[in-house]
């Protein structure tokens, strides 16, 4: 005898590796990449780079980041949609977006030290906040925290209502 499943969802979503899952997984991508560009857009002034850069290399910077982004997240949301689906939670619910949160802030952290301590890629101004002891600038930060964690929420609250 089987036991019932902790969580109910239709079986086309939780046990089909090419579900529609994946399309809701794109559009919050989708969504992510508005987002990131917008914010990486609203924080260019923090970096050195908007003072020092000509526009043609500000512009690059902003797509390079931006692209940089979409990556993160495409690879954050997939890994978070995986170990969800693993662990039989339900797709887009708070642990999902938490993990997902937690590896972008992860990784954040991560490129940051790399890039502004280690081979020193980019720069901040004296404006931009940063966090103590991780020596991390805040806006970064925010952004792995606010962006996908709206993105998903929205995504999932949409989700929920055509699947629920």
């Amino acid at each position: 005898m089987s036991s019932p499943t902790r969580f109910a969802c239709a079986q086309s979503t939780c046990n089909s590796g090419d579900g529609p899952l994946r399309s809701w997984i794109a559009l919050s991508i989708g969504l992510a990449a508005i987002g990131h560009f917008a914010w990486e857009a609203a924080q260019l002034p923090l970096y050195t780079l908007w003072r020092t850069g000509t526009p043609r290399e500000i512009a690059f910077a902003l797509f390079h980041c931006t692209g940089g982004d979409v990556l993160i997240t495409t690879a954050t949301f997939a890994a978070a949609a995986a170990l969800a689906r693993h662990f039989r939670l339900p797709p887009f619910g708070w642990r999902m977006v938490f993990i997902a949160i937690v590896l972008g802030g992860g990784y954040t952290i991560f490129s940051e030290w790399l890039n502004v301590e280690i081979s020193r890629t980019w720069s901040y101004t004296a404006a931009m906040p940063v966090v103590p002891f991780l020596g991390t600038g805040l806006t970064p930060l925010l952004q792995w925290l606010i962006v996908p964690g709206l993105a998903l929420a929205l995504i999932g609250y949409r989700y929920r209502r055509a699947t629920g």
